[in-house]
């Protein structure tokens, strides 16, 4: 009985953690438009369009968004939909 569970619970773990988030990320280059602080919106002009996505307090560089409105940044936006790091591009 004890191996019948460990073995389960090997297989649980293991299927848990392939699932656990897809990776599928773009990068977008452009002009920080503008940053909302309530709603965490962001607006980046990428050649002529506007791409809008959201920050999360995990997003690597959040601290500094506000500072960055006017200028050309590179943010990583997960295909779900929030950006995963946002930085001044240079």
């Amino acid at each position: 009985m004890k191996h019948i569970l460990t073995i389960i619970t090997a297989l649980g773990l293991t299927l848990g953690s392939s699932f656990a988030g897809c990776g599928i990320t773009t990068t977008s280059t452009g002009k920080l438009k503008s940053y909302d602080k309530e709603t965490k919106a962001i607006v980046i002009v990428v050649e002529g369009k506007e791409v809008k996505t959201v920050v999360k307090a995990s997003t690597t560089g959040v601290a500094t968004i506000a500072d960055l409105v006017g200028k050309d940044i590179t943010a990583v936006i997960s295909k779900h939909g929030y950006a995963e790091s946002v930085a001044a591009k240079g």
